[in-house]
């Protein structure tokens, strides 16, 4: 073996190896700044994930999945309630509505879902961003249930009042941090939809007729049963189901991880995070409408259980304590996708 020609080889590969270790070292920091550098760095996110009381969860969510609402059909008069409701909480609270002209109902004509006589609505609520209004992030749940059988209401407590209220929470969160100067600097969209029990109608309607450009939609946070405890996961109970984090954005994915461990420390489970999962939960709430338009999303989901689309989803057997975690997690991800330097990647 000539030893000079092993010389200047062994050369080239360190160079080479030295060129590739400061190009993943790069990567890495970049990653890092993006899903650290917040432009609100220096304000604690916990101080307004903690205004998602117990209290408040619980008294709404008692109302919210109510036998008033007569389990919240699509387009029924119980379901009319409800969105009157959201409404009445969103101007209490002063966050505008979603629409350009600051109403908060979007139609869903009956046409829509082949049956003339049936019309609904998707409810939106809008905090404007700071610094860059344009980009919007969606934060969705659906509003409606199926409904009553042979008399009976089936409440809906878990599927989906636990997401409905706990979008009201998150949206007041941000409007009392908005209070003290610290508005987002994205746009906010809360997004309630209607018609997912029936085949994810209210958010493929928006997909299809968006407010906000989706070209604009950073991401897309849905939150679809986050009250309750699925039976395989009772001995540890600090967990939540993570649906579709890393399908089309890793920069999502590593944010999400960043944001539970800077304030919330939960188990993020992955069990149902594939395309290819039995369940399909990946195909079966309202993130997918977003997702099939190149919207990077997570879905929050606490997993199926004995009451599942049954009349025993009542407000009483929700883990309130947990419920509150969960809720705060959505809370402190939007605030750091909010606030971020940059939006997340399509990867």
């Amino acid at each position: 073996m000539n030893f000079k020609h092993t010389i200047l080889a062994v050369s080239a590969v360190a160079l080479i190896a030295s060129c590739s270790s400061k190009k993943k070292s790069n990567e890495e920091k970049d990653k890092k700044e993006m899903v650290s550098t917040n432009a609100y760095a220096d304000v604690d996110a916990m101080k307004y994930a903690n205004t998602i009381t117990l209290d408040e969860l619980r008294d709404q969510l008692y109302y919210y999945a109510s036998d008033e609402m007569e389990g919240r059909y699509t387009g029924s008069p119980g379901q009319k309630k409800a969105v009157e409701y959201l409404q009445s909480l969103y101007e209490k609270m002063g966050v505008a509505g979603g629409n350009l002209d600051g109403s908060y109902f979007q139609t869903v004509p009956g046409s829509y879902f082949n049956k003339p006589d049936l019309t609904s609505e998707n409810v939106l609520g809008f905090i404007k961003g700071t610094e860059k209004p344009e980009e919007v992030l969606v934060i969705s749940a659906h509003l409606d249930h199926i409904g009553t059988k042979n008399g009976v209401v089936f409440n809906g407590a878990d599927d989906d009042g636990s997401g409905t209220i706990a979008l009201i929470e998150i949206a007041e969160a941000f409007k009392k941090a908005a209070e003290d100067g610290y508005g987002p600097k994205r746009s906010i969209l809360f997004l309630h939809v209607t018609g997912e029990e029936i085949g994810l109608y209210g958010s493929k309607y928006y997909s299809e007729n968006p407010v906000y450009a989706m070209e604009n939609t950073i991401a897309n946070l849905n939150i679809d049963m986050i009250g309750r405890i699925d039976p395989k996961r009772e001995a540890k109970t600090d967990y939540i189901y993570l649906i579709g984090s890393d399908m089309l954005s890793q920069d999502l994915h590593d944010l999400s991880e960043m944001a539970n461990e800077k304030y919330m420390k939960l188990d993020l489970d992955y069990t149902y995070n594939g395309k290819d999962d039995p369940n399909r939960f990946y195909y079966r709430s309202d993130h997918y409408n977003f997702a099939k338009n190149d919207v990077p999303v997570i879905f929050y989901f606490n997993g199926t259980h004995e009451d599942y689309h049954r009349a025993g989803d009542t407000p009483d057997k929700i883990e309130y304590e947990l419920y509150q975690k969960r809720a705060q997690l959505v809370f402190v991800t939007a605030w750091e996708l909010a606030n971020s330097q940059s939006r997340p990647t399509l990867k």
